[in-house]
């Protein structure tokens, strides 16, 4: 069983890659247009030498999201709901509908 390993992981990188290409659009392709990186990885996917161009130079890598969202504290971490001031504060914001709602019930409920 484990001599078939190595072509296995090759197989499934080699698959991987591909399907990467074919996922990735034509305006985050580098280099070589999106059909040349296509067969350069399906030529050169049993020695892995397409499939690692492909990862190494084919596509633009993005920097993951640092912090800018509702969610992220100091650092970029994770901030709990009951910890996130944004949220605290939407919770605080109440809807003018909302009021008046209360209001009527309240005049129901006394007379």
């Amino acid at each position: 069983m484990l001599r078939y390993l190595p072509f296995l992981l090759v197989l499934a990188v080699w698959i991987y890659a591909f399907i990467d290409v074919l996922n990735t659009p034509e305006k985050e392709v580098r280099h070589l247009p999106k059909v040349a990186w296509v067969f350069i990885v399906l030529l050169f996917g049993e020695v892995l030498l397409g499939p690692v161009a492909w990862f190494v130079t084919g596509k633009v890598r993005k920097a993951p999201a640092g912090g800018s969202g509702p969610r992220a504290g100091r650092g970029g971490q994770w901030v709990a709901p009951d910890d996130n001031p944004e949220f605290l504060k939407s919770l605080r914001d109440e809807d003018p509908d909302d009021k008046n709602d209360d209001k009527k019930r309240d005049k129901g409920t006394e007379g």
